[in-house]
């Protein structure tokens, strides 16, 4: 099984959603003229804005002369960094050899309509991000998933939709 990390479609930036570019300057300062610098550089801007905007890209390229498309290449080849916001949470579905056969997709498939996005996506809210990974490494618990640095073994789509309702209850966000 082959996981989809890019999303065919940019999701829509909200109007909350401004990129202040200038946030880059103590990096771009730190790292200008050395070698090797692309990857830190890209490290850094996603520490910044939690992802890595389109705006980003095109300030680090006129500063460091690093082409757009050089960029693009590293950025989508490492599954570290991401091009699209993420929300607060992010839930890990595994859909390796033991989950894959435990059923791992009845629970992606409810968590899906539950928060109503597909693979990879993120909710309006941005609390919830969606992600099929290969293995989490949590096989005697399969199927699993895991939010943030919690693993969450032998569920079942009804019992991780609760935990993610759970999750929504916590931080006050009750819709």
């Amino acid at each position: 099984m082959r996981i989809q990390r890019l999303q065919s479609e940019p999701q829509v930036k909200t109007k909350g959603d401004v990129i202040d570019v200038i946030l880059l300057e103590p990096l771009l300062a730190k790292y200008q003229g050395k070698k090797g610098s692309l990857i830190p550089l890209l490290q850094g801007a996603q520490e910044i804005f939690g992802y890595i905007p389109r705006e980003a890209f095109e300030k680090i390229s006129k500063v460091s002369g690093i082409q757009l498309s050089d960029m693009y290449g590293v950025a989508t080849f490492y599954s570290q960094f991401r091009l699209n916001p993420v929300g607060k949470h992010i839930i890990k579905v595994c859909h390796g050899t033991a989950c894959h056969v435990q059923n791992a997709d009845a629970i992606s498939d409810a968590i899906k309509e539950a928060l109503n996005v597909k693979d990879g996506e993120t909710t309006e809210d941005r609390l919830f991000t969606l992600e099929s990974v290969a293995c989490l490494g949590c096989c005697s618990l399969a199927p699993v998933m895991m939010i943030g640095d919690e693993a969450y073994g032998k569920l079942t789509g009804a019992s991780s939709v609760k935990i993610i309702k759970d999750i929504k209850i916590k931080d006050g966000n009750k819709n």
